[in-house]
């Protein structure tokens, strides 16, 4: 049968974090170079649906397309990451070192590879500049300014409202994920990673890769935006929600409940005490 069941997904992540943390560095940065690039890739597609329609459901239909092929590749991409990655450490198999030198190593990646497609595209949405800046390239600009200066002119409020949807943002991503490994198929694991995808977007929460893309690509389109505005008034709390949404809400989540209360590992039981 298609379908595995969540006790076996839980075992799955498990097992995809030991392998994720045995990658070489290079590998990390290869993988996390193109996850990034992709995503830039599928923000760009989305934008454009939702430009050339008119609906911006149009935008959240299609933007899936990216982390499909990130799981089917099995790219890597530091929102899942955050779920997957503590698995081992969870089961005593790892040290937090270890998780946090993975974490750093791919954020890096995904930052490369999201900085690197923003300025290829930024030069084809212009002609390399010869054309003015208008339709996606406008709203890649307006899209940057609403994620930066727009949160720092309300403060506190901005920057606690950037946290929170970053957490929102990385439950539904992460959970994308990991949805994917409920289906030994191609078309289950497209299906299953599209459902949670679409709802992320659809909604407008902040993803610290998708980010990585948005930001600096209108900043070089002319953006009113600073490398300060881009890192404090949204890259470091964004990250952060991330970190909580996909590490707490989904990795601890998934498997606090579905790993057998006996088998819990000492290191779980630190972090998460389940109800009597």
């Amino acid at each position: 049968m298609d379908y595995v069941r969540p006790a076996e997904v839980v075992n799955s992540m498990i097992d995809a974090s030991l392998k994720k943390l045995a990658l070489p560095p290079r590998d990390l940065l290869i993988r996390g170079i193109l996850a990034g690039a992709l995503l830039g890739a599928a923000t760009t597609l989305a934008f454009t649906g939702a430009t050339t329609t008119g609906q911006p459901i149009v935008g959240a239909l299609i933007f899936p397309v990216a982390l499909a092929i990130i799981v089917l590749l099995n790219l890597e991409l530091v929102t899942g990451s955050f779920a997957i990655v503590p698995m081992a450490r969870l089961e005593g198999k790892a040290k937090w070192g270890e998780v946090l030198a993975n974490w750093t190593w791919v954020y890096l990646a995904n930052l490369i590879g999201s900085i690197a497609f923003g300025v290829l595209i930024a030069g084809s949405l212009t002609n390399m500049g010869k054309i003015a800046v208008a339709g996606v390239a406008a709203r890649i600009v307006a899209a940057a300014e609403a994620k930066t200066i727009a949160n720092e002119a309300i403060g506190a409020a901005g920057m606690l409202s950037l946290f929170v949807k970053g957490i929102l943002c990385n439950w539904l991503v992460s959970l994308g994920v990991i949805l994917s490994m409920t289906s030994n198929s191609t078309v289950g694991k497209v299906t299953a990673t599209w459902i949670a995808i679409f709802l992320f977007f659809a909604l407008g929460f902040e993803h610290a890769v998708v980010n990585m893309f948005l930001i600096p690509t209108g900043m070089l389109l002319g953006a009113k935006v600073s490398f300060y505005d881009w890192w404090v008034w949204n890259q470091i709390p964004v990250t952060l929600g991330n970190l909580v949404g996909g590490f707490v809400c989904t990795g601890l989540a998934l498997y606090t409940t579905y790993k057998p209360r006996g088998q819990l590992a000492p290191a779980a039981q630190a972090v998460a005490q389940p109800a009597e």
